[in-house]
């Protein structure tokens, strides 16, 4: 039986991920350093599935490693090889993901994010594995006012998280015409929230996070005390930042339809914006998680931070074109199904 590796399959999207690849049918690996995530979360993917009645002991793996030792990568692989269950495609989610730590610190975010995708890409290549999806970011894009971002405009990130994501996304375009036997797929990402329905998978950080929600289940818990809202005289309706905010699970459904589409068409190597094509404001996501949870927090208002645009929002015609998948959650799932308690 084939295998799936997700690399940061622990972490939040891609612990969702493995939920639909387990209920999909596919046999799972698990590789994460755990440097930002939980084994836990092993438990918890293998708790949500079962709950709909699927059992799935053996159909998933965690090793616990970093994709930048080579060695021993390329050792996993040839054990799943000897084992009949060859790896031969990857769903890669490892990686630093924070675009404001990355301006504190860029050393360490081109060291673990360029390196540990040149290594997984040899290891790839060594042992014929040549379908890759590779969670890339809507932050590799130059920003373009009011306008809903497309997948051919200009492309210039700027901040060294952005860079990175473009960095990798230019490797794989020279692998590819270097060996056009790969099936690869760069998923730009928009603004990922919410969490299964079953609540078993929130979204955690072992560091601080400066994600919106995670920041507001720390007010609403009195970690901190208020909400800061970065900016509110940017060019935008109420001035706070519009974004496109997509639920965690039709993004983790986005990458089972991009698989299939991989396996169902030529070799290639494609970019996808994967979102909703709807902004919605900070401010108006606030006042809609308020209104929907019965939960009273306060805000304030603070200056523009760094890295930060006004509109990020997503033309996500060409997901919806050649892959069989469409957002299918609100606003109002999303704040919903967000977990607080756990």
């Amino acid at each position: 039986m084939d295998t799936i590796l997700v690399t940061g399959g622990c972490g939040y999207i891609g612990s969702h991920t493995c939920v639909e690849l387990l209920e999909n049918n596919h046999n799972v690996l698990i590789i994460d350093s755990l440097i930002n995530s939980s084994r836990d979360n092993l438990d918890k993917i293998k708790e949500t599935v079962s709950l709909k009645g699927i059992n799935v002991n053996h159909n998933i793996q965690l090793i616990e490693g970093d994709l930048r030792d080579k060695l021993w990568l390329e050792n996993v692989f040839s054990d799943y090889l000897k084992a009949d269950k060859p790896i031969k495609s990857v769903i890669h989610f490892a990686g630093l993901k924070s675009v404001y730590n990355s301006i504190k610190s860029p050393i360490e975010y081109w060291d673990s994010n360029i390196y540990s995708t040149i290594s997984l890409l040899s290891a790839m290549q060594k042992y014929h594995c040549f379908t890759l999806i590779f969670s890339s970011s809507a932050c590799v894009y130059k920003p373009k006012g009011l306008n809903l971002l497309k997948e051919t405009d200009e492309i210039r990130p700027e901040t060294p998280y952005g860079k990175t994501k473009l960095y990798i996304e230019e490797l794989l375009g020279d692998l590819f015409t270097c060996e056009n036997n790969w099936r690869i797929a760069s998923l730009r990402y928009f603004n990922p929230i919410g969490s299964h329905e079953l609540g078993l998978l929130p979204e955690k950080s072992k560091g601080k996070s400066s994600n919106l929600f995670p920041t507001i289940i720390k007010t609403i818990k009195g970690e901190q005390e208020k909400l800061t809202i970065f900016g509110n005289d940017w060019s935008t309706h109420d001035g706070t930042c519009v974004r496109d905010f997509i639920h965690v699970m039709d993004l983790a459904e986005a990458h089972i339809a991009a698989l299939n589409y991989l396996a169902a068409n030529k070799t290639q190597n494609i970019s996808i914006n994967i979102g909703t094509g709807k902004g919605t404001s900070v401010l108006e996501i606030i006042k809609k998680f308020q209104e929907i949870r019965g939960i009273r927090f306060p805000y304030v208002f603070a200056k523009r931070r760094i890295g930060d645009e006004p509109f990020l929002v997503a033309d996500n015609n060409l997901a919806l074109e050649l892959l069989d998948w469409f957002p299918k959650r609100t606003i109002e799932d999303m704040c919903i199904d967000y977990v607080i308690n756990k």
